[in-house]
């Protein structure tokens, strides 16, 4: 192939960027009285929010209503065809309906409208025509419409398309932010694969509990405490007082400074090498957040303290990649 049809590939795909991306930003200038009326008949809705369109329209409609159940809005996808022969009965009056047609003509919405009318269904539309049949039926519009498709025939659904996408999302987290949807709800929402264990895990879920945790006194020698670190494998010991609260903890950081500084490893109390400022963590705190802190200070552990400074256990980066965070 040759330097100048690869040239053209390049070319045709800046200029389809472009002019999706003109118009996805034309899309804020339309955000007002409208765009609040459709957020405050969803958030209104005793049912669920039925998100409906045919051709491409669907498959964004589709994805609209995936976005809506996933951050707090109870919502699902109706074929316009399918509901004209059996479907209409996943509707009811205590519904709002989400209705994406560029044209705001298709014929599969419009036979809809009527019945739709009938139930009390509340109706917010998508199209790019405020004067179309769909728009003028809606209680609420929403204008997506486009200067032009981004394909060179004006006729591919393209840029239309993404502006609906967009204007979908756009409703999506302004009813999360107005339900103070959090991070918990949406792992509930997500239990599955990485990020449902990045949402959900807590530290007390894989930390190194009980008898695994490196644990010394403050008058332990440096060579007995060396022995702990070995015995528990995880590059470090807590240095805790008579009652479990954690004093200190010795690294393998501290042991170089310590080597340095040619101290006597029979003789010396761990109590006169330990670092007094360890980062903690709770148990209930998310993994997730464990990483994090990891990550900010450079440091591979966390000890893990109850509210009384008693420690818990020992969260270690290796535990977070083994539980598929890291």
């Amino acid at each position: 192939m040759s330097d100048a049809a690869c040239s053209g590939f390049a070319t045709s795909a800046r200029r389809t960027i472009r002019m999706e991306s003109e118009a996805v930003a034309a899309l804020e200038g339309r955000v007002g009285a409208d765009f609040e009326r459709a957020c405050e008949l969803l958030l209104q809705t005793g049912g669920r929010v039925i998100v409906t369109g045919m051709g491409k329209s669907g498959h964004i409609a589709r994805k609209i209503a995936a976005t809506l159940a996933s951050t707090g809005t109870p919502a699902f996808f109706v074929h316009p065809g399918e509901a004209s022969h059996g479907d209409m009965g996943m509707i009811t009056a205590d519904d709002t309906v989400i209705a994406l047609s560029n044209s705001g003509a298709v014929a599969e919405i419009v036979t809809l409208l009527p019945l739709l009318k009938r139930m009390g269904t509340r109706l917010v539309s998508m199209t790019g025509n405020p004067e179309s049949v769909l728009a003028m039926a809606s209680d609420v519009h929403l204008d997506t419409g486009v200067a032009t498709e981004a394909c060179p025939l004006d006729l591919a659904p393209t840029s239309s398309t993404t502006t609906a996408l967009v204007m979908g999302d756009a409703l999506a987290i302004a009813l999360l932010e107005a339900r103070g949807f959090t991070a918990d709800d949406f792992a509930f929402s997500h239990p599955g694969g990485t990020l449902g264990k990045k949402l959900l895990l807590k530290v007390a879920d894989i930390m190194r509990a009980g008898d695994g945790v490196p644990q010394v006194r403050p008058d332990t020698t440096l060579s007995e405490a060396l022995l702990e670190i070995s015995n528990k494998g995880l590059g470090m010991t807590t240095v805790t007082d008579e009652r479990g609260n954690l004093d200190g903890i010795f690294t393998d950081g501290d042991l170089r400074r310590t080597l340095k500084a040619r101290v006597d490893i029979n003789e010396t109390p761990i109590a006169e090498l330990m670092s007094k400022g360890a980062k903690t963590v709770t148990p209930d705190m998310l993994a997730a957040e464990a990483m994090r802190i990891m990550e900010e200070n450079e440091i591979s552990s966390l000890v893990v303290i109850e509210k009384d400074r008693r420690v818990a256990g020992v969260i270690h980066l290796m535990h977070l990649l083994h539980a598929g965070l890291a």
